[in-house]
């Protein structure tokens, strides 16, 4: 689902049970306010403080990293703790994070991480190995702590730390993913105290404990999330006073914010707001590639993975030919010309071109293109035919109308869902459009037709992938999975297997654009479009900020921390470059000495995401 974005994803659906509210909150000790003594707030930033302020569109889901789906959550859980390893922004290779080295045994079954020796918490203990290892071994015990990333560990057999700056992950089999570990390692001292992990929401006690180049200090749902420097990152503190997420609803709001001065960034802008916005002074309009698909997804039938079916998706979207026939009734040129005007490319397969190692598309014959009369006739050969009105009916006699789940907050996916209306309607399917703040509740239940969907996609693509196998359904239909929309197929996941144990970088992609083209046949994913990161800044406060990739990049949801962390004041003087730049040349050469010296293809994968994910 999609809000608009940005990784994990541009519209994770929220775990049911994410908020700490009245009675329902944990009451804990060292290190955790209970609610009958809540932290004190911090002070909001000094007079003369730089502040980075940026308006985001979506809210947070969560700020615990074992919970977090949204890519605001996700982008903000990057600033806050390290990750083993890191992506270089030049051309997102591996490059040192909390681990400075990385190397598998002969048979690729064992890893040896080598953890810094400089890397602190806010606190004051030291980061270790340790930490990782608790981490991990966490999410490898606790269903509840694998909510969001579980996908990492489950082929993990055995973690541990043999000392303080070492540590070693057995595999049941080859993993690919292994220096694309996205998983925020958590201060075992602090997390080791929380007691059920579906609840705890990361958010009553202030300062947050982290090692990341920012500290969270201050949180209000729906409003903002406030966050200082870390005088002691390893890769030097950031050099702003301040960093806040301001959250908007609206985003005419925040495009006049940005004019007024009162936020420094506002990204997803529409066609009219980025053409507004160029004209004006103090203002850089950023357009590049993006890192994510729009699509609409169908509801294949919600299952969890004990065997129950729940939900009420259309009976009548099981028929492939039905989904197929909906596929050729959109015609994404308009999609592109009339809705991004221009400011995306054309959708068909799931890795957006900007990933070029994985990007694929259909063959000739393979091509669900726009074919209205040929979609006519699929649905007339799967027994859906027109009465006398020229409406389609359903087995049960009823006209054919699909509910379709949008967000209230999204202008792309109310301008398509109303071309939807038109295209569907002369082959007279109704729809309706269900336009909602929070559209989590009815996709988590299956109580839907269809959806606008969108996930931001890492330069390893295996998150993104992982979300449409089996073992990412619900375990009942109680629970919550990590499933986008309750896909299950054989094929497909035999085919995930097998690019997960592929070191071939070569191989590997093959492999992966042979899973992008069975979730094309089966057609429960309708990729119309990828978009642009089309963002804004303000010159007279912002001086310098690195994208990612360096050429032609977007810079709200990186796949890393290096926008916020290389942001320049604009009256700061003397030269742009960060304080930390050095130490990102030579993360990037010791990676680079340990992807030659190990002789294996380090696959880069998502999240954001949930590589992180929208």
């Amino acid at each position: 689902m999609s809000t608009p974005d940005q990784h994990g994803r541009v519209n994770a659906r929220v775990p049911r049970l994410l908020a700490l509210t009245g009675a329902a909150a944990l009451t804990l000790t060292a290190g955790f306010a209970t609610p009958l003594d809540p932290a004190p707030r911090q002070a909001a930033a000094a007079d003369g403080d730089k502040v980075l302020t940026v308006a985001v569109a979506q809210s947070v889901d969560s700020l615990s990293p074992f919970l977090a789906a949204r890519l605001v959550s996700t982008s903000i859980h990057r600033l806050m703790y390290e990750y083993l390893i890191n992506y270089d922004p030049k051309d997102n290779h591996a490059v040192p994070g909390l681990a400075t080295r990385w190397e598998p045994s002969p048979d690729k079954l064992t890893w040896t991480y080598t953890i810094r020796t400089d890397s602190k918490w806010s606190d004051g203990r030291q980061a270790t190995a340790e930490d990782a290892a608790w981490t991990f071994n966490k999410m490898m015990t606790d269903d509840d702590a694998a909510t969001a990333n579980g996908s990492f560990v489950t082929n993990f057999e055995k973690v541990t730390a043999p000392s303080p700056t070492q540590l070693v992950v057995r595999l049941k089999k080859p993993q690919a993913t292994m220096a694309a570990l996205d998983v925020p390692i958590v201060p075992r001292h602090v997390w080791e105290k929380v007691d059920d992990f579906s609840e705890f929401n990361n958010d009553k006690s202030f300062p947050v404990v982290g090692n990341g180049p920012y500290i969270l200090t201050d949180y209000k749902p729906d409003s903002y999330v406030r966050l200082k420097p870390n005088k002691t990152f390893w890769r030097g503190a950031p050099k702003f006073d301040e960093l806040v997420f301001k959250y908007y609803k609206d985003g005419d709001a925040a495009v006049a914010a940005l004019q007024k001065g009162e936020v420094s960034f506002v990204s997803n802008l529409t066609p009219a707001q980025a053409a507004s916005l160029k004209t004006q002074d103090d203002i850089r309009v950023n357009d590049a590639p993006g890192r994510r698909f729009y699509a609409l997804a169908t509801n294949p039938g919600a299952r969890a993975r004990n065997g129950q079916k729940f939900g009420d998706g259309h009976p009548s979207l099981l028929d492939e030919r039905v989904r197929h026939a909906l596929f050729m009734a959109v015609d994404r040129k308009t999609v592109i010309d009339k809705v991004f005007q221009g400011h995306a490319v054309e959708g068909e397969g799931y890795i957006p071109p900007r990933f070029s190692t994985y990007f694929w598309e259909p063959s000739d014959g393979q091509t669900l293109a726009y074919d209205p009369a040929k979609a006519a006739q699929l649905l007339d050969q799967a027994g859906y035919k027109k009465n006398g009105d020229g409406k389609r009916l359903g087995k049960d006699g009823k006209p054919i109308n699909y509910r379709i789940l949008c967000h209230a907050t999204d202008p792309n996916d109310k301008a398509i869902g109303q071309y939807l209306q038109e295209w569907w309607g002369e082959l007279g399917i109704g729809v309706t459009l269900n336009c909602l703040d929070n559209v989590s509740d009815p996709w988590l239940a299956g109580t839907y037709d269809l959806a606008f969907d969108g996930w931001s996609v890492n330069p390893d693509p295996d998150f993104v992938l992982s979300i449409h196998t089996c073992a990412a359904l619900p375990a009942t239909p109680k629970d919550t999975g990590a499933t986008d929309n309750f896909i299950c197929d054989k094929q497909y996941d035999d085919l995930y297997a097998k690019q997960l144990a592929e070191y071939d970088p070569a191989k590997r992609a093959d492999i992966v654009k042979q899973m992008e083209s069975r979730l094309y046949d089966l057609g429960y994913m309708n990729v119309m479009a990828y978009p642009n990161a089309v963002e804004a800044y303000r010159t007279d406060q912002i001086k310098s900020i690195t994208t990612m990739p360096e050429k032609a990049g977007n810079i709200m949801g990186q796949d890393g921390y290096w926008s916020w962390w290389s942001a320049v004041p604009a009256d700061s003087g003397g030269s742009s470059d960060s304080s930390g730049s050095t130490g990102v040349v030579v993360g990037a050469v010791a990676g680079a000495a340990v992807l030659v010296g190990a002789g294996v293809f380090f696959a880069l994968r998502r999240r954001a995401t949930a590589e992180d994910r929208e």
